[in-house]
């Protein structure tokens, strides 16, 4: 990290020296402001050479979120580039507990028997400490015991997020050019998964004894949907037979750009 600020730092004190003296008029004719867009260029093209023959490693922090005795939470996770795995896991006490390489930035707050909790990536790895060769990778589990409510924010990555052993009440993936799979609770009750993707891949996993109502749409999507499990009710819309009784049931809900999406 240390690295990366010396360097755009140089880059930013060697452009604004190089103004002051065309402000001064000591380059002559040269026009600065035609050059800095061009110098930017090519300065950031050496900064990904370098990363690249001097690749390292980021750090990987271990992390632990405590429950503070909450019944519920509310968990907001923003993600870049990298993989994330996510899955039922942690300590007793705690809501969420892993490793994060890169690290991990999060704000916690008690509003009643609820604990809301947001997730973020350190603010030095964007725009000027960040460096090629670094992969966010982040790995952690989540506590079984206390319903859940998740929301994602996901860049271009890679995200494994399974979710059958856990009591999600409600899911929210908002994804760029990434690829996903989910796999949903198996024992939740009722589950609502809302999925807005641009050019994205998401394959969504249905347990089996659950069943589900899908709405999907987008422009340029494709969808695939099982529909030995979950029958066509008309266009774009597919629901299990038995959706109405069932215990344990999911409603999806899919927008996408010019993704896909597979639901089985």
């Amino acid at each position: 990290m240390r690295r990366g600020s010396i360097f755009w730092g140089l880059l930013l004190v060697i452009v604004g020296l190089a103004l002051l003296l065309d402000n001064l008029g000591l380059l002559g004719n040269i026009n600065v402001w035609n050059l800095i867009w061009p110098f930017f260029l090519i300065a950031f093209g050496a900064w990904v050479l370098l990363g690249t023959i001097f690749r390292r490693a980021p750090q990987i922090e271990h992390v632990s979120i405590p429950l503070e005795g909450a019944q519920s939470a509310q968990v907001k996770i923003q993600h870049g580039a990298g993989r994330l795995d996510i899955h039922a896991g942690g300590g007793m006490g705690l809501l969420a507990e892993g490793d994060f390489s890169g690290g991990l930035e999060y704000r916690s707050q008690r509003e009643g028997d609820q604990l809301k909790v947001k997730m973020h990536v350190p603010e030095q790895y964007f725009p000027f400490n960040w460096s090629p060769g670094y992969t966010l990778d982040w790995s952690f589990g989540l506590a079984r015991e206390v319903p859940l409510s998740l929301e994602f924010e996901t860049g271009a990555g890679e995200a494994q997020i399974d979710l059958s052993e856990l009591r999600v009440s409600e899911l929210r993936l908002k994804s760029g050019a990434s690829s996903s799979t989910i796999d949903l609770p198996s024992s939740a009750g009722f589950t609502r998964v809302s999925v807005e993707a641009g050019a994205a891949s998401v394959h969504i996993r249905v347990p089996s004894g659950v069943s589900a109502r899908i709405r999907s749409q987008g422009g340029l999507a494709s969808t695939e949907v099982d529909t030995s499990r979950f029958p066509s009710t008309g266009a774009n819309t597919y629901q299990s037979p038995d959706y109405d009784t069932a215990a344990n049931k999911v409603d999806i809900e899919a927008q996408m750009g010019v993704g896909a999406v597979k639901i089985n």
